[in-house]
Formats: structure tokens, sequence, C-alpha cells
């Protein structure tokens, strides 16, 4: 009986596990979504530095008993450019928004809100990302809802805009607050 040497058997084993990760991946219930790990667990901490001339964040936000986003955003990345006419339609629709800033320089950050608008309760400042860490945020924009307990309920990554946003953040947003979110005073 002729003996196999184990480096024949090898390459068939590693390329049909290759093969079983990559099919286990493909049909996953959605390959698009970044699952997180803090979902349905409390917030991670925030970092208490705020950006100059906002408003630095206080913990109880997240225990106020009302939904709360966290986005962390740059003024450097265009997608989160994008989604700015949406955060200041959702503040005027009464609802709080962190706007956690992070990998960016304060200048630029405070140019970005002064030009733009503020639609952040709250702004703290991040220049080294390590709350983005804490959170498992891999790129901005990225959005969390936050339930008025503070447990995280949901995460959004990319920004705020289109079909994407209409489909899987909204219907996210509206469970959390238990109906369709409030129309901003005036309309729209």
């Amino acid at each position: 009986m002729a003996r196999v040497s184990p480096l024949m058997i090898l390459p068939p084993v590693l390329f049909a596990a290759l093969a079983g990760l990559f099919a286990a991946g493909m049909f996953r219930d959605n390959p698009d979504e970044l699952r997180s790990a803090f979902i349905g667990r409390q917030a991670p901490e925030v970092t208490p530095e705020a950006l100059p001339g906002h408003a630095a964040l206080d913990p109880a936000l997240f225990t106020n008993g009302e939904v709360t986003l966290v986005n962390f955003w740059a003024s450097w990345c265009p997608p989160c450019r994008a989604e700015h006419p949406t955060l200041h339609a959702l503040n005027e629709a009464g609802i709080d928004i962190v706007g956690v800033n992070f990998r960016d320089q304060a200048d630029n950050a405070i140019t970005y809100l002064t030009d733009d608008g503020n639609p952040f309760v709250a702004v703290p400042f991040d220049p080294r990302g390590r709350s983005a860490v804490d959170w498992g945020v891999s790129a901005p924009p990225e959005t969390f809802i936050v339930d008025g307990d503070g447990t995280v309920l949901f995460r959004f990554a990319g920004p705020l805009v289109g079909s994407d946003y209409e489909q899987r953040f909204l219907p996210e947003l509206e469970a959390a607050l238990g109906g369709p979110v409030p129309q901003p005073a005036g309309g729209s």
C-alpha cells in the first residue's frame, strides 16, 4: 500500500475550509450589515473632551428616558457632509444627536459646524479616535441608536441618506421611538 504524504492532502483540505467560510459569509442573513458587539449592551463611554466652543456630553443624556443618536463624523469625510442635512432634520424633529468628532483637526471641525450648522446637542472631540475604537467604529460616518436607558439598539455604518437610510435606519429608529419619526416644526 502506497503511503500518502500529508503535503498532498493539505491543499484540498485548506481549499475546502476556505470555500466553506466564503459560503457561510455569502448566505448569512444580511451580508452587508456590520454586526456590533454592543447591540443590547450599555453604551460605551465617550470622551469627556468637547470640541472647543461646543457642548460637552453629559453622560446622563444616555439615561434620560429618551432615544439618543450617537453619530461619529469628521470634517474631512465626504459621506459625513452628505448626511449632514439628514442630521439637521432629525434634530429639528426633536431627536437628540451626540456628534462625536474623531480623527479630525479642531479648527476644521469648528469651521465645518460654523458653515453648515450644528445639529448636535453635544460635540465630544476625539482627535485620536479612542472613543471610536471603544464603540467599534470602523470608518465615519457611523450612527448608533441608544435607548433611553443607555442600551445600544442599532448600528448603522455609512451616511444617513438614500434608500439604505430609509429601508434600514428609519425602521429601527421608529421602532426605538415607538412610532414614526416626528416631523420638524413647519412640516416637510
